[in-house]
Order: structure tokens, then C-alpha cells, then sequence
């Protein structure tokens, strides 16, 4: 039940991502990553397959999709609380479970649970209470490298 929103939600995200201008800030922040028909079975990558932590962070981050109106990726672990100045972002998770920044709030969630986070909204700073978070990630624009600022 809890997937045809989340597919709709999906397709929607990835069409008006897809179809921006290319002129958008950011729009051109990452290589374009071709766009070839695939199967990825998001619950079967291990850490490894997603690639490896970023320096002084337990984030891992495989990107799918990368074109000018936005980048599409599978991500694991955790990140310290900041915010997107210039790219929206859409997380659907698919593993762990536990607590996560959103705004001023910090909320419960789990498999299947679908986060929007508009350009400016403090969020992560998750703490999982079983196992380790993965999520698809959708960014619009793909996010430039400067873009992620940190919060206390």
C-alpha cells in the first residue's frame, strides 16, 4: 500500500527534476552519470557496493543518476545536521530504523518512510536504533559540492 505513494511521489520528483532548466544554480554541480536501463536491488548493497565512507564522515554515497535537473543516489550511514542552501532533497528509506532531524523536530522513522526536505531545512543528525540507515536520495538541482552547510 505505502509504495504507490511513494513510487508517484518518485516519478514526479524525477520527471520535474529531469525537465528543469539546465540554467538552475547547481544544475551542472556533477558529472552526468549516463542513464542506462537497470535493475538496482537497493536491499542487497552491502557498504562496500555503495562505495566508501567520505572523509571524517560515516556517509556513503553511490549515485545513479546524475543529470542537470537532478541526481539520483543510494546512500548509507549517517551525516552530521546541515542544510542545502540551493538543492531540494527527497529520502525514501529502505533499511534501519531510529530517530532523524527534520526542521526543529526530531522524528521516528523506518523502512518505506518517504522525507521531503525542502532547500534550507536543518536535517539529519540521525541516530539509528536498528541497524545502519540506507535511503534513495534525490536531489533537484543535483547539489553542488559547497552546499552542504553544518549545523550545531
Amino acid at each position: 500500500m505505502r509504495r504507490i505513494p511513494f513510487v508517484a511521489a518518485l516519478a514526479a520528483a524525477f520527471s520535474a527534476g529531469l525537465t528543469a532548466p539546465h540554467w538552475l544554480p547547481g544544475a551542472t554541480a556533477q558529472a552526468d552519470v549516463p542513464l542506462v536501463p537497470q535493475i538496482v536491488h537497493v536491499g542487497k548493497l552491502t557498504d562496500d557496493d555503495i562505495g566508501a565512507a567520505r572523509p571524517g564522515l560515516d556517509l556513503r554515497s553511490r549515485t545513479y543518476v546524475s543529470k542537470p535537473g537532478a541526481t539520483v543516489a543510494v546512500q548509507s550511514g549517517n551525516v552530521f545536521k546541515h542544510y542545502h542552501r540551493d538543492a531540494d532533497e527527497i529520502q525514501y528509506i529502505v533499511e534501519g530504523t531510529g530517530t532523524f532531524w527534520l526542521g526543529d523536530k526530531q522524528q521516528t522513522i523506518g523502512p518505506g518512510d518517504l522525507i521531503i526536505i525542502p532547500k534550507g531545512t536543518a536535517h539529519a543528525g540521525s541516530m539509528a536504533t536498528t541497524g545502519r540507515f540506507k535511503a534513495i536520495a534525490i536531489k533537484t538541482p543535483p547539489q553542488a559540492a559547497d552546499d552542504t552547510h553544518r549545523l550545531e
